[in-house]
């Protein structure tokens, strides 16, 4: 995993939890303790969770699989794009809309509308428009492309999600297990770890450790791109060398067949020539 260590999550504040009373008993396992009427995650399970996360993460891309990055909240904005945008993979930072995955055709209409205005502003067609309409069109573009620019190019499921705070982002959750997708997760002391089938115990609401946790997850991406990469073009090598030893085997085949032909040929000129002696003789 990237070079992360105990004291990192501390200082990034992954351990804070929310209020003893507003917790969710099933996070039991990850709390170390409790200070003023504060939860406290314990960072080695944290750790453990985060590494674990990294390693499936790293697999799935290895694999030629996708990620989609997830994450609504104020805290988790930003981080969500620069992090999606670094390990080129997709990403919903600003609202989650009911079907994003379970309807993912009509997503798919909304994504060719928000292309076609693009391509209208792009080649100069909404300036010929009447100023009423081309205000509308330009409203219409800008509210699909804050909501939909991370999965523009999102042309089927993901194969895994990330996501920052299972609660807020409900919804997508349910989307992903109905459709098998398997889900990873920064889970606080308010949420349900059995919901994900990848938890990373830890605090949702603070920008540090959710940047920092975005951040490994990106690298885990990258990695496993670098090795998918590097198994591609041992891959194509491995294909090369049996293309041209099939090359090989094929011309040994007809030089074979051409040196065959060549000596049969020269067997029945050499026995014209005796015939021909014959009849000369006789």
């Amino acid at each position: 995993m990237a070079n992360v260590s105990i004291k990192n999550l501390l200082e990034a504040g992954v351990h804070f939890g929310h209020q003893t009373q507003r917790w969710n008993p099933k996070m039991a396992p990850y709390i170390f303790t409790q200070r003023n009427d504060i939860h406290i995650i314990d960072l080695q399970k944290a750790m453990r969770g985060l590494k674990n996360a990294y390693n499936v993460v790293k697999e799935k891309v290895a694999q030629g699989g996708t990620i989609l990055f997830v994450g609504t909240k104020k805290q988790a904005i930003e981080a969500i794009a620069n992090e999606a945008k670094r390990c080129e993979m997709y990403y919903v930072n600003q609202r989650w809309l009911g079907g994003m995955l379970t309807n993912f055709e009509t997503i798919k209409k909304r994504v060719s509308r928000l292309k076609e205005l693009e391509k209208m502003e792009t080649e100069g067609r909404l300036k010929y428009l009447p100023k009423k309409e081309t205000l509308k069109l330009k409203e219409e573009k800008e509210k699909l492309h804050k909501i939909l620019c991370g999965i523009k190019d999102m042309n089927k499921f993901p194969d895994m999600v990330y996501i920052v705070d299972t609660p807020k982002e409900r919804i997508a959750v349910l989307e992903a297990r109905k459709l098998n997708i398997p889900v990873v997760a920064i889970v606080d002391s308010n949420g349900d770890p059995d919901e994900v089938d990848y938890c990373i115990p830890g605090n949702d609401d603070a920008v540090r450790a959710v940047g920092l946790i975005t951040k490994v997850m990106a690298d885990a991406v990258l990695e496993g791109k670098r090795l998918y990469n590097e198994e591609k073009a041992k891959e194509e090598e491995r294909l090369s060398k049996e293309m041209e030893k099939e090359k090989a085997l094929k011309l040994k085949d007809y030089q074979e067949l051409t040196e065959d032909m060549f000596l049969k040929e020269g067997d029945k000129g050499q026995e014209k020539l005796r015939g021909k002696r014959v009849n000369h003789g006789d």
